[in-house]
């Protein structure tokens, strides 16, 4: 007796499509560490890859075609061309990944926010074309993190690929940052450090009958590992308390080793401190990988701050 077809699926049944990673090149050598590092991710948690190149030139000029009588000339060709280098560090990175491509023309503040909206993760260099070699985030790298409506990674120099992934907790518990390095450490096999600082105003010794608050603390630690352990089973999970004068200096001490620093984030909009003034220190001195915790807008998620 034949066995019976399976029932077609329900037309008005719509299958999620599978969220993407997006990530900014420019051409520099910072934007190719982003991409290789977001071709790694996407061929691990099995997400396609979209790779962005924003050209200014049509801002700037309309002659944009080639020069007469030499081939493979013109800023119209020159954009091309960055797009297909950025594909190649993909495919060199992680050969079996699925890579979209675009070429727009504009800003990449104005396109990488919309593009990445919702997605499972922007990906930046810290510092493109043009940027300072004093500092090590640049102003595209800084707008993402205090804009998009996902996660952002600021790629710099991965001098620990073997580290720990570290995140650091504020007392609300950073459920977002928490959920983020877990997905990390889950699929590159890392260990995960969870890191809560309390903040000891200068001169706190001298007080008297301070306000014991490390049982909560430790507390809050407790549950911090509980998670982990349930959203990335097999992870070795740590954790430490710390007390210092200065919540970033403590997180970055922390962080020393790190293959991926992992911080909340709160605000909207680009204005001085809208990702809360924790973040925006990691991401200026930290010297790997940072991840930016970032939600959309209407989940009590992009409230979180460090």
């Amino acid at each position: 007796m034949q066995a019976p077809e399976p029932e077609p699926p329900d037309k008005g049944e719509t299958v999620p499509e599978s969220k993407t990673i997006v990530v900014g090149y420019d051409g520099s050598a910072q934007a190719a560490q982003a991409v290789r590092w977001a071709a790694e991710q996407a061929a691990l948690r099995n997400r396609p890859l979209h790779l962005v190149h924003c050209s200014l030139w049509p801002l700037l000029t309309h002659d944009l075609g080639p020069v007469p009588g030499v081939a493979d000339s013109g800023l119209e060709r020159s954009a091309q061309v960055t797009v297909e280098e950025g594909l190649a560090h993909a495919k060199h990175a992680a050969p079996g990944v699925e890579v979209r491509t675009s070429l727009l023309y504009g800003w990449p503040s104005v396109h990488l926010p919309k593009i990445s909206a919702g997605e499972e993760m922007l990906v930046v260099g810290s510092r493109g074309i043009g940027g300072f070699m004093g500092l090590l985030v640049g102003s595209v790298s800084l707008e993402m993190a205090a804009t998009a409506a996902c996660p952002v990674a600021v790629i710099r120099s991965d001098e620990h690929p073997d580290g720990p992934v570290v995140v650091a907790i504020d007392s609300s518990g950073s459920t977002a940052a928490l959920e983020d390095a877990c997905a990390v450490a889950a699929v590159t096999g890392a260990n995960l450090n969870i890191v809560h600082v309390q903040h000891a105003p200068a001169g706190y010794r001298l007080l008297r009958d301070p306000v014991d608050a490390r049982p909560a603390a430790e507390a809050l630690l407790d549950s911090a590992v509980s998670i982990a352990r349930d959203l990335a089973p097999g992870t070795t999970v740590e954790r430490h308390l710390l007390t210092d004068t200065s919540i970033p200096r403590a997180i970055l001490n922390a962080s020393r080793g790190a293959r991926l620093t992992v911080v909340g984030t709160k605000g909207h909009g680009l204005i001085k401190g809208t990702i809360g003034s924790t973040a925006h220190a990691v991401l200026h001195h930290a010297h790997g990988p940072v991840l930016i915790s970032r939600r959309n807008s209407t989940g009590h998620d992009a409230q979180e701050m460090l």
